[in-house]
């Protein structure tokens, strides 16, 4: 079985804020940028992983998302427990100290995790939580 991953989809409060974030401090290429107002759709990923994106979307817009399920993530957003992505990188101080300089709320600093892991974890504009573990 051949199966990669193609894209991922996090979900988005301010489409401005969450661009500058993934382009401008985690270093993505825009691939895609549709829509207008908070109703955009945003593609980004990694210049060395064309086949590899994010999609920024505006949460809860699935057909048939009532309005109690709607207030419901908009409440786990706020709390940050709604989005998630694992990232990774060879060099982990370095992202962190862009992501802190950039203004993101820091959720812990790069640390050995008892799981054999050194990783660090943020929020990034909307909420999502975002984990970024160092490749060895």
């Amino acid at each position: 079985m051949d199966i990669t991953l193609h894209a991922s989809f996090l979900p988005h409060t301010d489409p401005d804020a969450s661009l500058a974030f993934y382009r401008d401090i985690l270093g993505f290429e825009v691939r895609a940028d549709v829509g207008q107002g908070t109703m955009r759709w945003i593609t980004v990923g990694p210049a060395e992983q064309p086949g590899t994106s994010i999609v920024l979307e505006p949460p809860a817009m699935a057909p048939g998302t009532t309005d109690d399920e709607r207030r419901t993530i908009a409440e786990m957003m706020a709390k940050g427990t709604y989005g998630f992505i694992a990232l990774a990188t060879h060099d982990l101080d370095g992202t962190f100290a862009r992501v802190k300089d950039g203004g993101a709320e820091i959720v812990h600093e790069p640390t050995e995790q008892p799981w054999g892991v050194r990783d660090c974890a943020f929020r990034d504009p909307a909420g999502n939580m975002v984990r970024i573990n160092e490749l060895k």
